[in-house]
């Protein structure tokens, strides 16, 4: 049951998220402006301008908002849920089905390598 004491918290962490949210930006805006004009001769931006290059950033590289930096490891528990829920021989026929596609992919692309190695051997 959640308590008073979480609501608090929870209000708390909002403005601080926001702040740094804000400063940030700050640093990024104050960052371009000093770097980017003198180096590629750009011209400089807004606070702005800084937020929606930094969404850009995080949409582009970043991986949209779902996931990114704090989901890494969702297929991983999802895959261990699933796991669990298997008997030993299903458990022991994933794997060997996984392994199967290993050694399928080895020997579609590792004897290429081998063999491009070998000619350069000789």
């Amino acid at each position: 049951m959640r308590t008073y004491g979480y609501r608090r918290r929870r209000f708390f962490f909002i403005p601080l998220i926001l702040a740094a949210i804000a400063a940030f930006t700050a640093v990024t805006m104050l960052l371009w402006n000093e770097l980017m004009p003198l180096l590629f001769h750009l011209p400089t931006i807004t606070f702005w301008q800084a937020l929606g290059l930094l969404i850009l950033g995080r949409l582009f590289f970043g991986g949209g908002w779902h996931g990114g930096w704090w989901g890494k490891d969702r297929w991983r528990h999802s895959l261990m849920n699933r796991m669990s829920k298997m008997s030993p021989e299903e458990r022991e026929e994933f794997f060997r089905k996984l392994r199967n596609r290993r050694h399928a992919w080895h020997e579609r692309f590792g004897r290429e390598k081998e063999g491009e190695e070998g000619d350069q051997a000789e």
